[in-house]
């Protein structure tokens, strides 16, 4: 008998998360490595010119990310989460090791575009895979976990400016070590792995249509008539109904919208940071990006864990107590990203990128819940992808924009309370959601 098949429910379903944190760490880490050795990047690749260029390509690996998130959700809900996560893993790490090794412009935009398509597939079916196993008493709190890991891999990232400055190793090196580390452990996780029960618990609650055929008589070995229980067959929604079943849900769209408007200036802090705090501050490549990542993934590491545990506990009391927790987290990030533009220190910088992370925290591990109590679990997957796409879209055009607007030069003042105002605007987005009451623990 297997370690996994000797776990209750709910002990595979912390299982999973833990097997999936350090995949959640890769998928990040490989992300947010490019933003903490442009320099050393851009000094190599001397094609690449300008910081125009720079955020056209960052934005290339989000459009491409953005565009197959929906069809990656809709796989994942399909078909197998198991299997769309190791796949998916298996291919971003290959395409890691070989962006230890471009030499131009052009093949670095390929090798983000390939990572864009091959990451898409993962968040998703993670996330519905974490909200598919534990019920709704601990499914912010698991959620959360997972989305620490994506913290740590930030974290980690910013250290990787160290490596790059390092003569004996050099930018190049750490794509190597985190391709060949993921395509292995891609393997063994892929053995483990589960798929949660699909087309008896979602009859079970009511949110899946299925085909029953009557019972059947039949003889046994002995001459003896015996009944055969109706066989049950998986009616899962077509890519057009399930297009339609989400966006004709208002709750769904007013939840795209809060999803997306922070994330403006969640991918250009976590994208541009280093860099403007190297310039900004005159500090070398390591101390910038580790100052630009630390404060506000480790803030956002205690916000996840609190924000997690408290909006399961609220939930019990109020089934709005996620929505409520998460509008907390959105007026903390308000302030600290107007303040971001103007600080003129850099103390006074790591204070405001704490209080950005805490809200961050609070924001990032509502989301796959609340969307789980707006949309069936059939359609958790492609929800979040749909979700993806709009806001890493924008995203892309914001990472694009900012490059722009630093080449001429527009102040970070005026450009940071742009984001601090849209960031405002989706804090009121959020509460005019209106979940139905649970009707069963696994909502």
């Amino acid at each position: 008998m297997s370690l996994t098949s000797r776990l209750s429910p709910l002990g595979f379903a912390w299982l999973v998360v833990g097997l999936l944190m350090p995949v959640a760490l890769l998928n990040y880490l490989d992300r947010q490595m490019l933003a903490s050795i442009k320099s050393s990047v851009m000094a190599d690749i001397p094609s690449i010119g300008s910081d125009e260029n720079w955020g056209f390509m960052l934005g290339q690996f989000k459009w491409v990310y953005a565009f197959m998130s929906p069809i990656g959700g809709y796989i994942a809900d399909r078909f197998s989460r198991r299997l769309t996560i190791c796949a998916s893993l298996f291919v971003w790490s290959a395409v890691t090791f070989w962006t230890g090794h471009v030499d131009s412009y052009q093949e670095l935009l390929t090798a983000r575009s390939l990572m864009g398509l091959s990451e898409a597939f993962y968040i998703p079916a993670a996330l519905a895979l974490i909200a598919d196993l534990h019920t709704g008493q601990t499914r912010s709190k698991a959620v959360g976990m997972h989305q620490m890991a994506i913290y740590c891999g930030v974290i980690v990232g910013g250290f990787t400016g160290y490596i790059a400055d390092a003569e004996w190793l050099g930018w190049r090196a750490a794509f190597d070590i985190c391709g060949v580390f993921g395509m292995l452990y891609a393997i063994p996780l892929a053995l483990v792995l589960r798929d949660a029960p699909r087309p008896a618990e979602l009859a079970l609650v009511g949110v899946l249509k299925v085909r029953r055929y009557p019972a059947t008589a039949s003889r046994s070995k002995r001459g003896r008539s015996q009944l055969v229980a109706p066989k049950v067959v998986d009616e899962r929604p077509s890519p057009w109904s399930a297009a339609v079943a989400l966006l004709l849900n208002l709750n769904f769209i007013l939840l795209v919208l809060y999803f997306t408007l922070p994330a403006l200036a969640g991918w250009v802090v976590r994208d541009w940071m280093p860099a403007i705090l190297k310039k900004e501050f005159d500090l070398g490549q390591g101390i910038a990006g580790v100052a630009a990542t630390l404060p506000w993934q480790a803030a956002a590491i205690v916000g996840s864990l609190l924000g997690g545990t408290i909006a399961d506990s609220w939930m019990r009391v109020n089934h709005r107590g996620r929505i409520y927790l998460s509008a907390i987290g959105m007026t903390l990030m308000v302030p600290a990203i107007a303040g971001v533009g103007f600080a003129p220190t850099l103390t006074l910088v790591v204070i405001l990128l704490l209080l950005f992370g805490l809200g961050w925290g609070f924001f990032d591990c509502n989301n796959m819940p609340i969307l789980s109590q707006i949309v069936r679990p059939d359609l958790r997957a492609t929800g979040y992808g749909i979700m993806n796409l709009v806001s890493i879209s924008c995203g892309g055009l914001a990472d694009w924009g900012f490059g722009a607007l630093r080449d001429r030069d527009v102040p970070l003042g005026a450009i940071f309370g742009v984001f601090a105002a849209t960031a405002a605007i989706s804090a009121v987005l959020v509460l005019l959601i209106r979940p139905a009451p649970p009707t069963s623990p696994r909502d």
